[in-house]
This record gives C-alpha cells, structure tokens and sequence, in this order.
C-alpha cells in the first residue's frame, strides 16, 4: 500500500471547485470582519458627539476591540489546532455578529467598550484560522496570492463602511452600521457543512474516511484505498506552542511577532483616526470617508500585488520593501497639500501598511507546520494586537496635544522602519516552506539518500505544473545517511 504525504498532496494539487470553496468562505468571512473592525472608525466621529466623549477617551473605546482581537487571536487560534477549525471559525463568527449589533445599542462608553472586546474575541480570533485553512489547502506555487486574496476581503470590508457609512449615518444614526452586523450569523449552518477540516486533525483524531473524502476534492483522480502519512514536524499529535521555537524558528518567531506589533500599528492607527486626522486638515467628513474608500482599495491591490509577487520572488524581500514603502509614504502623507496628490499618496499608504500585514499574514501561514500554523498565525497576531491595541490611544494622545499634523503621520511611519528591520533579521531557512523539502532535495543531490522503495503510484492529477506525481520520494519513507539529518514520518 503507497504512503501519500498529504501536505505534498495539497501542495502539487491543481486548483479547482474545492480550492474555491475554501477561498470563497475565507473572503466572504474576512469581507465581514473587516466591516466589523472599520465600522468604529467611520462612526467615531459620530460616537464621540453622541456619547460627549474627547479623544483620549475615544482612543479606549476603540482599543477594547483591538484588546479582545489580541486574546481571541492567541485562543482561538490555538483552539482551532486542537478542536477543528470549523467549529472555531463558527464560534468566532457568531461572536463579532451578536456582539457588534450589541454595540449599536449601547448609549455609554463602557457598556460600548464591553461589546466591542466581545466582538473583538471574534474578530481577532477568526483571523488566524482563515489563514491557516487557506494555506494548508492552497497549491504552493499560488499559495501567497491565495492567502493576500483572502485578506483583501478585509479591505473590502473597509470599503463597504465608507460606501455605506456616510448615507447610513445620516439616516438612521451611527447605531444603524452596527446592527447590519449581525446578519451573518444565518451564514453558520451553512459553514458548518461545507468548510472542509484540516487534514493533521483528522489523522490525528483517526477520521480516515473524511480524509479520504478530503482528498478526493483535492485530487478529483485521488485513488481512495491510499494510506497516509505526514511529515514529522506536520504531527497534530504533536502541536504544541513549543514548536513555534523548534528547529531553529526561536529567533524568527520573536521577529515576526514584532512585525506584527508594527504592522498592526499602522493598519490600526489609520483605521481608527484616518476618518479625523484628515478632518484635522480641513476635509469635509464626506472627503474624508473619501479617503477612507481610497485607502482600502488600495490595500486591496497592495495585498493582491504582494502575493503576486511573494509566488514569484522571494516572499521575505518583498515584505521587507513592502514595509519600507508604508514608512516613506506615510511620511510624505504629512506634508502633501495637493488634494489630487493626496488621493495617491493615500491610496500608496492602504497598500503598503494594510496590504503589508495582509502579506505578512501570508508569510507567517508559510512559514510554520501545519500543525500548529492555526497556532503560530494566532501567536503572531494576538500578541501583534498590542500595536493595534496601543495605536488609537497613542494617536489619540497625540491629537489630543494638537501636534503638527506631520508628526502625526511621522508616529506611525517609525512602526513601518521597525517592522522592516525585524523582517531582516527572520531565518528564512528555519520556514517550514522549505524546511522538509531542502533535507531530502538536499540528499538526494549528494546521493546520500537511501531505502528508497522504487515503487510507483499512478500519476495523480496532470503531473505537469501543479498537478501531483506520486512518485516513491513522496509516499514511501525516506531514510537520510550522511550529514543530512533524516525526515521521519508517522503512518497511519
């Protein structure tokens, strides 16, 4: 019986329906929990009014949500390796629903700040999940695009705010932004059936026959009586936050978490005060909503033009130059006058802050196992949310001193020149995208391989440009000799 690697199976499989299904459930999710994140931002101006609140304190009404989204990250990210992503992916959804439609009805800033850290759970904790399901199921030679794909539905969250913000408001009060929320709870059942469970998970809780079926929609031309077997870093028996530290990774988890602290700050500090600072400069709320609407269309490209190029180029180099560009834009966003020049410059912004955490998302999905990739995305994000957590209230200090508006920007600019300094210093050969792969490759190169079995499976797939060969290399055990250390693998 021929041993399948099934994180190879879902690497060299050809996209198709079943890669769309889980693309589409990841955007449409995203596409609501960036709604839920960038609905406080458009409203804030109106939340202050209405609840006679200064900035400072706004600052803390918006940051409860940012606070929840670094424990629900972190939580249920783990979860969701332990449990099932399904099932947490629901949990999450029904808490940012439930709990943002809450918010519109409160009338005080602590029953508010109470609703959206609930919301916030949901919001933060979704986002980890969605990244690994999209990554572990995603052919590797399109896997980045994929991934940034995803999170430009949460741009287009942002976008749907600032499209419908300024009408709904006007009609029926900033409550009204709030109570839209709520819909997506009717998605659950659906969700439920039709979104698939990670392959480690089901090995580990020894369900084969939904495995099989899982590879079947993988590879239409699968054959069914295959047995399986994962790399061993690839063990869901085995995950645990320890092996984000493992095989080299300790350096280079503690650099992506700082990533995430500066990336999350810039995204946070102009989701949260974008929609003022520009009211500061003398827009009319509608032209600021305006460049609110820019600002996400460009993250939206800047996310899609970054996983083009991380499939393409090396992803680290283009996250480093992504960073890079957010710090120098936001900077020349300061001192920019022209209004027409401004629309640009804002629109460079959405795609080098937004759209750089979107990449690094991607990265961080690549960069560790599957077994604890929930784990690893969640770790980077929770703990990143202390930069989200802190923006709106060190921006709402900092509007509270009546600084030159340059400063401002300038604040958050010194996060992007951080981010791109601890991006540098990440081991790019300790990523588990590489990892497996460079030991055997590697073996084989100085012929140290052996006890290869020379059976063959038929060709699974087109076996051209991500179809899957199934070849002796991937389905039987390969025992390393020689300096290269061996790769062993769990049957089951």
């Amino acid at each position: 019986m021929h041993r399948i690697d099934v994180r190879k199976l879902a690497d060299e499989a050809s996209f198709n329906r079943f890669h769309a299904l889980v693309l589409f459930w990841g955007v449409l999710i995203l596409v609501l929990d960036g709604y839920d994140l960038a609905v406080v931002g458009a409203a804030l101006p109106s939340i202050m009014k209405d609840m006679g609140v200064e900035a400072t304190k706004a600052g803390f009404m918006v940051s409860s949500a940012l606070f929840g989204m670094m424990f629900g990250a972190i939580f249920f990210g783990t979860l969701a390796d332990k449990l099932g992503r399904p099932l947490m992916i629901a949990v999450c959804v029904a808490l940012f629903s439930v709990f943002t439609a809450t918010a519109g009805l409160t009338h005080e800033p602590l029953t508010f700040s109470i609703a959206r850290f609930v919301a916030g759970l949901g919001i933060g904790g979704v986002l980890p999940i969605v990244t690994a399901q999209m990554a572990e199921f995603a052919p590797r030679r399109i896997r980045a695009r994929l991934v940034t794909l995803v999170f430009a539905g949460y741009s287009v969250g942002g976008v749907l705010v600032a499209l419908i913000g300024k009408q709904l408001i006007a009609a029926y009060g900033w409550q009204s932004m709030f109570y839209v929320a709520g819909a997506p709870v009717l998605f659950i059942p659906l969700l439920l059936k039709t979104m698939p469970e990670s392959m480690p998970f089901l090995i580990k809780n020894q369900r084969y026959d939904d495995l099989r079926k899982v590879a079947k929609k993988l590879v239409p031309e699968y054959d069914l009586h295959e047995t399986f077997a994962a790399p061993t870093d690839d063990r869901a028996s085995d995950a645990s936050v320890s092996m984000l530290f493992s095989d080299g990774r300790g350096l280079s988890t503690v650099m992506i978490w700082i990533a995430f602290v500066t990336g999350l700050f810039m995204v946070y500090s102009l989701s949260s005060w974008l929609t003022k600072l520009m009211a500061m400069a003398g827009h009319s709320l509608g032209s600021a909503l305006t460049f609110v609407l820019i600002f996400n269309v460009g993250a939206m490209i800047g996310a899609v033009l970054g996983g083009w190029l991380g499939d393409r180029l090396n992803i680290k180099y283009v996250l480093i130059g992504f960073y890079a560009t957010g710090a120098l834009s936001l900077t020349l966003m300061g001192y920019t006058k022209s209004t027409e020049l401004l629309y640009l410059v804002v629109f460079i912004v959405g795609a080098s802050t937004l759209g750089t955490q979107l990449l690094a998302y991607a990265y961080a999905g690549e960069y560790y196992p599957m077994a604890v990739r929930s784990t690893g995305v969640g770790f980077a994000s929770g703990l990143g949310r202390l930069g989200a957590v802190c923006a709106p209230v060190v921006i709402g200090t900092l509007v509270a001193m009546k600084l030159p508006l340059e400063q401002n920007f300038m604040a958050i600019a010194l996060a992007g020149l951080i981010g791109m300094v601890a991006v540098s210093l990440i081991n790019q050969r300790s990523s588990a995208a590489t990892h497996v792969y460079n030991a055997v490759a590697g073996a084989e190169r100085a012929g140290t391989v052996s006890d290869v079995s020379e059976r063959h499976a038929p060709a699974i797939g087109s076996g051209g440009q991500g179809g899957f060969q199934a070849t002796a290399r991937f389905e039987t055990d390969v025992h390393v000799t020689g300096r290269t250390p061996s790769r062993s693998r769990k049957e089951f």
